[in-house]
């Protein structure tokens, strides 16, 4: 008898064993699927190269080398000059970009589907990108509605929402930003933090506020992480050059990953 209680003891520890490296292994085998929806930043404008050098692109390098995560896939739906009023669902304009891009990984359900979004900068110019200026308010509901609607699609994914990033106060291009958008800007952020939190009471464990660090790191680095463009109030600053894309990929890199691995 006590040979075969020494036996299932020992039969029940090696069966603890196995399922503690089946998790492990699970675990280490996470993959994701990353559908990023932004604009010119998120697409890499100004890069000699963006469809290796674009912030997306750096964010899956950056995820592929951690722990636990497997092969990370993505598609990047940024698109210059574009605003929450372009992503909408009922404009059709570039939500059905976005759907295309996410049914291509909707079958893989042994993989995360994360939309990775960051939309603002041109909401918040005094004129020129469509719809703008968006106010504080407006821009809560076009951030709800494209997201209810990724959720309701698409029922196992998940939603992580970045700061959109400092820009200078002298951006002026084709579009008037200024001081006047900047400060719009920084009003959406706690509209953002507000938001998230909503979520966690009406869909728990969907939507996550992402990466915050990079507004205030670009803010005090801009020269030397923001490429310089020549505009109608003189230089500005408003998009990262290759440097700077990288580091705003691992900065959206870090955010997903806390996401990933809680």
């Amino acid at each position: 008898n006590e040979r075969r209680m020494k036996t299932i003891l020992l039969t029940g520890m090696m069966l603890l064993a196995c399922l503690g490296l089946w998790r492990a292994n699970a675990q280490e085998n996470k993959q994701v699927n990353l559908v990023f929806i932004g604009n010119s930043i998120t697409y890499g404008a100004g890069l000699e190269n963006p469809v290796r050098e674009a912030p997306p692109v750096r964010t899956a390098i950056y995820l592929g080398k951690q722990p636990f995560i497997g092969t990370v896939r993505y598609s990047n739906q940024g698109v210059s000059g574009s605003t929450t009023v372009d992503f909408l669902p009922e404009k059709d304009l570039l939500y059905p970009k976005v759907v295309a891009a996410a049914d291509q990984f909707a079958d893989e359900d042994w993989a995360t589907l994360v939309f990775s979004i960051m939309l603002g900068t041109n909401d918040s110019a005094e004129k020129g990108p469509n719809g703008s200026p968006v106010s504080p308010e407006q821009y809560r509901r076009n951030m709800q509605t494209i997201i209810d609607s990724l959720l309701d699609r698409y029922t196992g994914s998940i939603v992580v929402v970045h700061r959109p990033l400092w820009y200078s106060p002298t951006t002026h291009n084709g579009s008037v930003y200024l001081k006047a958008g900047l400060e719009r800007l920084e009003s959406y952020y706690p509209i953002l933090q507000a938001m998230v939190e909503a979520y966690q009471e009406t869909r728990p464990g969907r939507v996550f506020l992402g990466d915050t660090e990079g507004f205030d790191y670009f803010r005090k680095h801009y020269q030397e992480a923001f490429q310089a463009e020549a505009g109608n109030s003189g230089t500005f600053y408003l998009h990262p050059n290759r440097d700077g894309a990288e580091t705003l990929g691992q900065f959206w890199g870090k955010a997903l990953y806390k996401v990933l691995i809680h």
